[in-house]
């Protein structure tokens, strides 16, 4: 009996999304998962390999929307 887990974020096999927050931070997430708040639908249904690629190429900077802005300098 195989009493490992597997993880369904790494199943090669699934369907995924795309989801994006606010913050411009992306999220690969599995299609049988309830959507958290917060965080809307890019694209999907897809491969895993396709949403992987489309993050890959979409998410240049890692940090959140709020600290690639500068700060405001008041004279």
């Amino acid at each position: 009996m195989n009493l490992e887990q597997k993880n369904p974020f790494d199943d090669d096999e699934a369907t995924f999304y795309v989801l994006i927050n606010d913050q411009q931070q992306y999220s690969l997430w599995p299609t049988f998962a309830t959507q958290p708040a917060g965080w809307e639908r890019v694209i999907g249904p897809d491969s895993r390999a396709a949403c992987i690629a489309y993050i890959e190429e979409h998410w240049i900077d890692m940090r959140p929307a709020c600290l690639r802005k500068p700060f405001c300098v008041s004279p």
